[in-house]
């Protein structure tokens, strides 16, 4: 498998204007345009005829990751208006979960606009209505850190858990491309109809798509469905400012999976297993990594998988059948039942991948991560796949229309 680390950004860009970002979504979920790539060959559809073009017995796996209302608002007494963004739990907490669970307080990784407004130490307050109660929550900037701060949140009475006050008191965040506020029907669409577990600070957004029409139709269909949890943080914007992938670095989020879930990947892999969103993809690719890594340490925990990780263990050459039973074999000696860990795996051109087939997704930013992942998929394709996209009016980013792409046979 190639290294990457060498590739430059700038050979993976295309003129993208304003006017071509959806700014909002169509009316009906499966109304979108879809476009589809096989082998070199382009055909145009909308997402409600996808089963059409994806064989029975196929297993597509979505990310149910649950998008959380991570921006708050505070007014200081003087008006100026402090906006904290909840990035991530503190490293304290073990996982996700957990942190949205906890009651009366929590630290949270945070970026701060108009920080400088703010002093270390002063308490920020607000209240908001619970149903008839009302709960007074308060902010405290603990600590800056190189990119983030730690802000302790702390609400009283403290029944209610964080993602509850989060519920109550947030709003959704848009992505930073669309320039506009968020309206109470963002609250909805910009959700998955599948979504489960509160965690995320953008959706996994190929899932947008889906509707229970479109589920129903998969079942007649005979194709398989099943979930993968990632956490999307927000780095998933983060832009690449480096000259070479090796000087950028990818943002490490949260992966949930459970041991039936690995097993179903492991009965499927002589079908066409397809990730719905490059979420779901990074973490099911990551699945095989990190039981190569099981492999080699019996004894321990996978750990996490680093960004270059994976160019580094493919030399071990484990057959993608052994490396998910070496994982299921350590899940049931220690009796767990779901996998939580963090990957931070860069998928880019020179990738091998061990047990996608296909990938449903949106068109992703110019000179993104994003990008990368899907050259790694169809080489430079790519290319031909958004210059049809964009002289045929398909919408793009977020809230646009998207994509089935089978990977680039050899």
């Amino acid at each position: 498998m190639a290294d990457p680390q060498n590739i430059s950004i700038k050979d993976y860009t295309y003129a993208l204007p304003e006017e071509r970002i959806a700014k909002y979504p169509l009316a009906e979920r499966d109304a979108s345009k879809l476009l589809i790539y096989n082998d070199g060959a382009l055909t145009e559809d909308i997402y409600r005829n996808i089963t059409y073009h994806i064989p029975g017995h196929s297993l597509l796996l979505f990310n149910n990751t649950k998008v959380v209302e991570a921006r708050l608002l505070f007014k200081k007494e003087t008006g100026a208006v402090i906006e904290i963004f909840c990035l991530e739990p503190h490293e304290k907490y073990s996982d996700i979960t957990t942190a949205m669970l906890q009651k009366t307080k929590v630290e949270w990784q945070c970026l701060v606009g108009g920080i400088s407004k703010w002093k270390k130490g002063q308490v920020l307050e607000k209240k908001i209505k619970s149903g008839n109660n009302e709960i007074i929550l308060r902010a405290n900037y603990v600590e800056k850190r190189t990119d983030t701060f730690i802000i302790e949140l702390s609400w009283s009475p403290g029944e209610l858990s964080f993602a509850e006050v989060l519920h109550t008191a947030g709003a959704i965040p848009l992505p930073p491309y669309i320039k506009r506020s968020a309206e109470k029907s963002d609250t909805e669409r910009y959700q998955t109809v599948y979504a489960r577990y509160d965690g995320s600070v953008a959706a996994p957004t190929a899932g947008l798509h889906f509707t229970d029409h479109i589920f129903n139709k998969l079942q007649e269909k005979k194709i398989k469905t099943d979930f993968v949890t990632l956490h999307v943080g927000a780095g998933t914007f983060k832009p690449v400012k480096a000259e070479t992938m090796q000087e950028h670095e990818m943002h490490a989020e949260w992966i949930d999976v459970s041991k039936s879930t690995i097993e179903n990947i492991l009965q499927n892999l002589d079908n066409n297993i397809i990730a719905v969103g490059t979420t779901s993809l990074r973490t099911i690719e990551s699945l095989y990594w990190l039981g190569v890594k099981k492999s080699q340490i019996k004894s321990q925990e996978p750990g996490e998988l680093l960004q270059w990780e994976a160019y580094g263990l493919a030399e071990k050459n484990i057959p993608v059948h052994d490396a998910l039973q070496y994982l299921l074999e350590w899940m049931i000696d220690n009796k767990i039942e779901r996998l939580i860990t963090k990957t931070q795996i860069l998928i880019a051109p020179g990738y091998q991948f061990k047990i996608i087939r296909g990938l449903i997704t949106n068109f992703h930013q110019p000179q993104s991560t994003l990008l990368l992942l899907v050259a790694a998929l169809i080489g430079k394709d790519w290319k031909s796949v958004y210059e049809y996209a964009f002289h045929n009016n398909f919408r793009f980013l977020s809230y646009g229309d998207g994509s089935l792409l089978w990977s680039k046979r050899s």
